[in-house]
């Protein structure tokens, strides 16, 4: 099993650092030493401040991918026209296990980042700084350096500073948790979507961008945009940072140019030469294959293009000896796990998924590779944050990259393959637990399938109100398919479907399924012959 990933893990650089200059002197930069290796920095004004930002095409770090000019003038409109000072927030709340850029950052140059808030904050006129944070190691880095620089929150300070700590969890780094926890609330998100441009930190137009944004713009303001455009791809310029993680020998941060061959980046970590296939983005993200591995290059445009995701920057590959759903089934249990409990898509629709998933690996065939695509679509668009929505794509990923795999856990026995535990989740690999309406009996193979009577159907349509797990209604308004394996958590709805069809058109029939030889994979049980009839 992967151990959890320490805070701070090494750190690499491909060609000039930027960002991690002074890396290699001490392992903190503290304000004398950050002066030194980086400079002083000149204010600008606002307008100057997003045209460089334009200039430098910088988009946020944190998996978004917002373009910062269109944030920065957003905030500073809205300020203008309310008649309002606004307020800078910096998202240092890095709380997917996969995840350490930021962290890295904080904990080894957070004057960087504290440079490139404090600019916007001045040519704003902000009178408010609040840095989010969620671990221990961050928060002590960040008091540290307001301290030096002589910032508190003292009511008599031209800028009021801060460092707001909040709990680990994956929903607390969302913008709008963050903000609600800055005025007093619980770091959940509201349940109300609102722009933090126009309200945010006490109704007060609000810039909050990504820890590794603001630091990229520190280093663009000091060497200006030409300079800055030297480095890297001509419309993605400057350097990325990436958590290498996963299926490797050495799990690290590395800050490399945009342009760099995806390959050569897994090389450095010690990734195997072939990998099965390789997550991008992060927990949010998208898997790529090992074909696709060879043509992708470090960079938001082309990770798109064949079908990954730059995300928030992890990039973990997996080896050829494990199995990818087992592996992915892992993710998506804790990404149940995460979820806030206040909407109905994430609280309940993220759990069905992941049972869902399991329910094929356990042999429950292809009604339970229907449920798990009907959940994932269901819960898209409808939640209180974006948890369910880059869950869902997680898991739609997953189905889509690892065709044969798929193939040989819902049309045969399984690919053969054990589940290693090669994505970095908990201390020591733990499994996740406490899974809203998981565990017992609900999870596991199929034991039952679902009929339909085609001389009783009339189209009513019930069936697939109560059950879309298995049913979805064609053109002509009739069910899909004829029969199908119920998903051991949707038992109880087929049950229901079944008396209160009404035609009285399906049935349920018991499925006692064989022994089989074990194997090195999760269980998968095959198919058995005897039935009984549980009514109609």
């Amino acid at each position: 099993m992967n151990e959890a990933l320490p805070d701070v893990p090494e750190v690499r650089v491909v060609g000039l650092p930027q960002l991690t200059s002074g890396f290699d002197l001490v392992d903190r930069l503290d304000l004398p030493m950050h002066l030194k290796v980086h400079g002083p920095l000149e204010p600008l004004g606002g307008e100057q401040l997003a045209q460089l930002a334009e200039r430098i095409n910088l988009r946020g770090r944190g998996g978004a991918g917002f373009p910062f000019h269109k944030k920065l003038r957003s905030v500073a409109e809205s300020a203008i026209k309310r008649g309002v000072r606004p307020v800078v927030v910096v998202n240092g709340s890095e709380d997917e296990p996969a995840c350490r850029k930021d962290t890295v950052l904080i904990n080894r140059a957070p004057h960087l980042i504290l440079d490139g808030a404090l600019l916007c904050a001045e040519a704003m006129g902000a009178r408010t700084l609040v840095v989010g944070v969620t671990r221990e190691s961050t928060q002590r880095s960040m008091e540290a350096a307001l301290a030096e620089r002589g910032l508190s929150n003292g009511r008599r300070s031209a800028l009021r500073a801060r460092v707001q700590r909040n709990p680990v969890r994956m929903v607390t780094g969302a913008a709008a948790s963050l903000i609600r926890s800055i005025d007093g609330g619980p770091a959940i998100p509201p349940g109300r979507k609102v722009s933090a441009s126009r309200s945010g930190v006490g109704g007060a137009p609000t810039l909050l961008s990504n820890a590794e944004t603001f630091a990229q713009l520190a280093i663009a303001a000091r060497i200006g945009p030409e300079r800055y455009g030297n480095t890297g791809l001509y419309d993605e310029p400057g350097t990325v940072m990436l958590t290498v993680s996963g299926a490797v020998a050495r799990p690290m941060v590395i800050e490399v140019p945009t342009g760099v061959p995806l390959r050569y980046v897994l090389q450095l970590a010690g990734a195997p030469p072939m990998p099965q296939g390789v997550l991008t983005g992060g927990y949010h993200g998208k898997w790529i294959d090992a074909a696709t591995v060879n043509e992708a290059i470090v960079s938001r445009n082309s990770l798109d293009a064949v079908g990954g995701s730059l995300g928030a920057g992890a990039i973990l590959p997996i080896s050829q000896d494990t199995c990818p759903l087992g592996e992915s089934l892992r993710v998506a249990q804790w990404l149940a796990e995460e979820s806030a409990g206040q909407c109905g898509p994430c609280y309940l629709g993220l759990p069905a998924a992941a049972r869902g998933l399991e329910d094929i690996l356990g042999g429950g065939g292809p009604a339970a590779l229907e449920a798990v695509k009907q959940v994932a679509r269901n819960v898209k668009r409808r939640g209180a944050c974006s948890h369910p929505d880059g869950s869902a794509m997680f898991l739609e990923s997953t189905l889509k990259a690892f065709t044969d795999d798929l193939a040989a856990h819902v049309l045969g026995n399984g690919c053969g393959r054990p589940v290693a535990g090669v994505l970095p989740l908990f201390e020591g690999g733990r499994a996740p637990t406490g899974i809203p309406g998981g565990g017992g009996e609900e999870n596991g193979p199929s034991r039952q399938k679902i009929y339909v009577d085609w001389t009783l159907c009339r189209g009513h349509g019930l069936c697939a109100d109560i059950l879309p797990e298995v049913f979805q209604l064609g053109a002509d308004g009739f069910p899909t398919v004829a029969q199908a394996q119920v998903p051991r958590f949707a038992e109880a709805k087929a049950l229901r479907a079944v008396r209160r069809c009404p035609a009285l058109a399906l049935r349920i029939e018991d499925e006692a399924p064989q022994a089989k030889a074990p194997s090195r994979n999760l269980p998968v049980l095959s198919q058995g012959r005897g039935r009984r009839a549980l009514g109609r």
